[in-house]
């Protein structure tokens, strides 16, 4: 089970439940590759619903490896993942929303 209070979200990839968390390191690791406008550019593109699938891919590869798995953006490119793209850009948006806001209490 997850944790949403310590910025978990579940995402499962090829059949497996994987555990995402943007950990301090997770986002410096994910902002050294964004380029310009880095992590608050991002968060802005996602809000206003112009983001790509590239966006995306970076945020759920940051979010595994915060969780634990030792994965790179290569391996998703050919992985399932549950719900397809949208699945995969409601956890981005979700961990995002984690990592930097506490979740609303049960």
């Amino acid at each position: 089970m997850m944790n949403p209070w310590a910025g978990e979200v579940a995402l499962v990839v090829d059949g497996v439940e994987r555990r995402c968390r943007l950990t301090l390191g997770a986002l410096a690791e994910m902002e050294a590759g964004l380029g310009d406008g880095g992590i608050l550019a991002l968060a802005g593109r996602i809000e206003e619903g112009r983001f790509t699938g590239g966006d995306v891919l970076a945020i759920v590869v940051a979010g595994l490896r915060g969780g634990g798995w030792e994965v790179t953006a290569r391996d998703l490119l050919t992985a399932d993942i549950a719900g397809g793209p949208v699945a995969a850009a409601r956890a981005a948006a979700e961990m995002l929303a984690r990592a930097f806001a506490p979740p609303d209490p049960p």
